[in-house]
Parts: structure tokens; sequence; C-alpha cells
């Protein structure tokens, strides 16, 4: 018999984050490599000096990379 382990989701759909970048909401998450990684939609924040590189607003981050 073979017994598949699957690691526990920490963020849900719909819930407001936060990470190194900014703020988001999690849109949507899939299982890779054993760990979950989170679609995330970014707060469009006033621009920053830096400027945008264009439109993308969502970004795929990993559990490690957001914020409890």
């Amino acid at each position: 018999m073979r017994v598949i382990s699957v690691a526990k989701l920490m963020f849900h759909k719909g819930q407001t984050i936060r990470f190194v970048g900014g703020t988001g909401i999690i849109r949507d998450y899939q299982l890779q490599s054993g760990t979950w990684n989170y679609l995330v939609e970014m707060e469009m924040e006033p621009e920053l000096e830096v400027g945008r590189i264009g439109y993308e607003t969502m970004i795929w981050l990993s559990e490690v990379d957001i914020v409890h």
C-alpha cells in the first residue's frame, strides 16, 4: 500500500495576505513538489519611483513568501 501525504493548505481563495512586495488577495493555488503555491492578485497601490513594467497584477508565491 502506498501512502501519499499532502501538506495542509495554509491560505484560501479570497483571503487578503501580505508579502514583501505589498498586499494582495489569493485567487488560486496549486500543489507543486510538496509545497503549496498561491496565485496572488496584487493591490494596485500608488506607483513607486521605479515605475511599473506593465499591467501585471498577479504573481505566483510560495507559502514561505507570504506573511501570516
